[in-house]
């Protein structure tokens, strides 16, 4: 599933062959290592750099700024977690939100595990409109995940189920907020909690037949 990035936020080069798109993984690697270590303002143009075993000018080929580097980096994580979702819906049987558990389980473990996505997630920490300027980054959200629903369950998308997933997305960042800050390997019983309100939530809300 592919999620755009306004065109003012896009890479300034588009690497084509491995070894640049290797070069740019590693500058990525790099800023979400910076990420977890000091926070996203430890994320400076110098610092990546050194920290990539690269220069300045070659972030400068592709990222026209931090920013930009951010948003790819958010963007990644983003896609991380919808192919995490969608694996998660093709082990589920087809049964009304049966992939849900195993939605929220791929995010608990990307918190966990996968550099800078604890602090930096999809990039709403930062501002709301992180990825786009014209939608909010729950709205993003929620329409790759109503298509993954509509996929898996050959139902159309529609803008109630959009809305309740919003509402749903909306409510899995704050409950996640609140068990991360709780707790450094996620609060159990604040993600339990979160798992039985939000399915009961989007059980009632978004019925699939």
């Amino acid at each position: 599933m592919s999620i755009e990035v306004d065109t003012g936020m896009s890479l300034r080069n588009v690497p084509v062959q491995k070894r640049s798109a290797d070069r740019m993984e590693a500058l990525l690697d790099a800023a979400a290592k910076l990420i977890d270590e000091g926070g996203i303002d430890a994320v400076t143009t110098t610092a990546v750099a050194y920290r990539s075993g690269s220069s300045v000018g070659v972030l400068y080929r592709y990222f026209p700024n931090v920013d930009a580097l951010l948003r790819q980096l958010a963007t990644r994580n983003l896609h991380l977690y919808l192919d995490a979702v969608r694996e998660g819906s093709d082990l589920t049987p087809d049964e009304p939100w049966s992939s849900w558990d195993l939605t929220l389980d791929a995010f608990v473990r990307l918190c966990r595990t996968e550099p800078s996505f604890l602090h930096l997630r999809f990039g709403e920490i930062i501002t709301h409109r992180f990825l786009s300027d014209e939608e909010s980054n729950n709205s993003l959200i929620a329409k790759a995940l109503a298509s993954l629903v509509a996929e898996a369950h050959s139902i159309s998308v529609t803008k109630d189920m959009i809305f309740h997933i919003e509402i749903a997305v909306a409510m899995g960042q704050a409950l996640m907020t609140e068990a991360f800050r709780r707790d450094p390997d996620g609060d159990t019983t604040v993600i339990e909690e979160a798992r039985r309100v939000i399915g009961d939530y989007l059980r009632t809300n978004v019925p699939i037949k």
